[in-house]
């Protein structure tokens, strides 16, 4: 990893600047009750209707269920992650029910990104790194992991202590920075929506 270090414009908690999404990982493994304080976090997110619609699929390294979970993961991802600690598939219900009636949710990938957020902070309060990918095999994940149709698969969290670059397999190596932001005049316009 770089040197380099984030500086917030305006002032933020620096959980929101250390965390990062690292590739290089230990192999450690990581016991029930931290995975579960991680599920815990994201039981509390907010939601539409508070239906909180996420569900999560996971599999701990040196089980029976991780091979399987890593190869469901894009291939390109796989040499990395085979250092996780866990990897959980992150899934939401496309509908809900409301007064005794079913309709099609809008918001179900935005309420499971804020539950697959807190997951991902309260793992990095832990000393924990995540790195969310969407390069998955979604059919074979449906499949394999019996999801059903009225639920998508949105992305796979990996899970695991970061590592050093040297962790990493040659051709990951140069990518593994830390990542700056667009500035905030890129991604907020008051009043009316404006292109930078």
């Amino acid at each position: 990893m770089s040197n380099a270090v984030r500086t917030a414009v305006h002032p933020v908690s620096p959980l929101f600047l250390e965390r990062w999404s690292a590739r290089s990982l230990t192999g450690e493994a990581i016991d029930e009750a931290d995975l579960l304080t991680l599920f815990e976090a994201a039981r509390w997110a907010p939601s539409g209707f508070n239906q909180q619609p996420w569900r999560f699929v996971y599999a701990r390294r040196d089980t029976d269920h991780f091979p399987l979970f890593l190869n469901l993961l894009a291939e390109t991802n796989r040499p990395w992650a085979e250092k996780a600690a866990a990897i959980v598939f992150v899934l939401s219900e496309k509908r809900f029910e409301r007064n005794g009636e079913w309709h099609d949710s809008t918001s179900h990938a935005f309420d499971t990104g804020a539950a697959a957020f807190s997951l991902s902070l309260q793992a990095s309060i832990l000393g924990w790194n995540t790195r969310t990918v969407g390069g998955i095999n979604r059919a074979d994940a449906k499949a394999a992991l019996g999801v059903p149709d009225d639920y998508s698969i949105n992305v796979a969290i990996v899970i695991g202590r970061r590592g050093t670059v040297d962790d990493l397999p040659e051709k990951y190596r140069a990518r593994e920075i830390l990542t700056d932001r667009l500035p905030l005049d890129r991604i907020v316009a008051e009043g009316r929506f404006a292109t930078a």
